[in-house]
């Protein structure tokens, strides 16, 4: 099962909001895929494009954002409410992220100069966060 979320960023300037949407497997509690991006639906399309083959396959589910009953096939994608349980692991992602880079606090000065650095600092942090995920399990 696949749990897909998205929370937002800032890149240069408070103004500009960069959204990280975030494909985590709950068996593994790896992030399978993400895409760094606006919240349309273009950029969701993006995550389910970066989703492995062998994953499309997984029920996922997602909050109610609008993009995703577009994007993700109906006959395996639940919408729910974050209250449901359904999303707790990649809530817990996003805390995780949040804990360890400044640059994801909803209120900080600390934000990426620029999308390069933004995406290979994200990139980074996943890497590293997957291999420790890997060696747990």
């Amino acid at each position: 099962m696949l749990e897909i979320d998205e929370l937002w960023s800032y890149v240069g300037k408070k103004g500009e909001k960069r959204w990280l949407w975030a494909a985590l497997c709950r068996r593994t509690r790896q992030i399978v895929a993400f895409v760094l991006g606006d919240r349309s639906e273009r950029t969701c399309r993006r995550l389910w494009e970066a989703i492995p083959p062998e994953y499309r396959h997984c029920r996922s589910f997602s909050d109610f954002w609008e993009a995703y009953a577009t994007v993700f096939p109906p006959e395996r994608h639940r919408q729910v409410d974050k209250g449901s349980g359904e999303l707790a692991h990649i809530e817990r992602w996003f805390n995780t992220l949040r804990q360890k880079l400044a640059r994801y606090v909803r209120k900080t000065l600390s934000f990426s100069k620029g999308d390069l650095y933004h995406e290979l600092v994200t990139r980074w942090f996943i890497v590293e966060y997957n291999l420790e995920a890997s060696r747990t399990r």
